[in-house]
């Protein structure tokens, strides 16, 4: 014990260590609010297909030989959020079956573009990996990139609390909602920006294939002990966050990557919560 409390002293020593750490608390708090909405809503899913859109916009950010990628994965990301959550009613194509088109086309589509553009070092199969499951990549995080991150997710936190209540009302009744006065297009744009930013935020963290874990988890193992919608928001939040930091450590002690042992943390927590749920006598969601 007393090793291991030596060894993680030794690595918080170093910045990219701490800067993985922050990073990695403020995309699980992110992912878990907005996480909670998703699993209300139906749209579980949509972590995933916006996931494998913002793989396919860092292949081309990869192509046009773009330092800060962000630039094109963000917006790409957004535009297509929109799409989804707004736009995807009036649509030919709906639901799960646009995500799902999405979702696949992209992954393919970004993965021709690695393999015919290869970047520089040529390593297409590392990149890849990388991007796809997290590998080290948070690792790497630069100052500049620790920065926006903070920014980002403060201002993700800041609308959620902003918006709470619109949040609330257009997540369990849309339709009510909209014959109250409210304008619920404005709000689910709003909801597609964000989720739009956590995801483009967490690929860094866990990669585009394990986003929707980051999303899906916390709010699932929330709904099993709590049934109030501000007490699994809260749960869900503190229950990612304290994952994300597992994760972190574990993975620094014992030479795992990140995002993949931070979604085994999620996933140890969901079980332990589906415990907690049934000792209570709760019906699981």
């Amino acid at each position: 014990m007393s090793e291991n409390l030596a060894m993680l002293k030794y690595y918080f020593e170093f910045p990219f260590v701490r800067y993985a750490l922050i990073v990695g608390v403020l995309i699980a708090l992110c992912s878990s609010l907005l996480g909670v909405v998703l699993v209300l809503k139906r749209f579980s899913y949509i972590g995933d297909g916006l996931s494998h859109v913002a793989f396919g916009a860092l292949a081309i950010a990869t192509v046009l030989d773009i330092t800060d990628n962000m630039l094109v994965v963000l917006p790409v990301t957004i535009l297509f959020a929109v799409f989804l959550l707004r736009g995807g009613r009036k649509a030919k194509i709906q639901g799960d079956a646009a995500i799902a088109m999405l979702s696949v086309g992209a992954l393919a589509v970004g993965y021709i573009l690695f393999n015919l553009f290869p970047p520089v070092n040529g390593n297409v199969s590392g990149d890849v990996c990388t991007t796809l499951f997290g590998s080290t990549s948070i690792l790497t995080l630069t100052q500049n990139e620790v920065w926006l991150s903070m920014v980002l997710s403060g201002v993700v936190v800041v609308l959620f609390v902003l918006f709470y209540h619109r949040v609330f009302a257009v997540t369990f009744d849309e339709n009510f909602a909209e014959a109250t006065g409210q304008n619920t297009g404005l709000y689910n744009m709003i909801i597609a920006v964000v989720i739009a930013t956590v995801v483009a935020l967490a690929m860094k963290l866990v990669g585009s294939l394990l986003i929707s874990a980051l999303l899906i988890f916390p709010a699932i193992s929330a709904m099993r002990v709590f049934r109030s919608f501000l007490s699994v928001v809260i749960c869900a939040a503190a229950l990612s966050v304290v994952c994300a930091a597992l994760g972190i450590i574990v993975s620094i002690l014992a030479g795992t990557p990140v995002g993949s042992t931070i979604v085994a943390a999620d996933i140890l927590g969901f079980f332990v919560f589906s415990l907690l749920g049934t000792a209570k006598g709760r019906v699981p969601a």
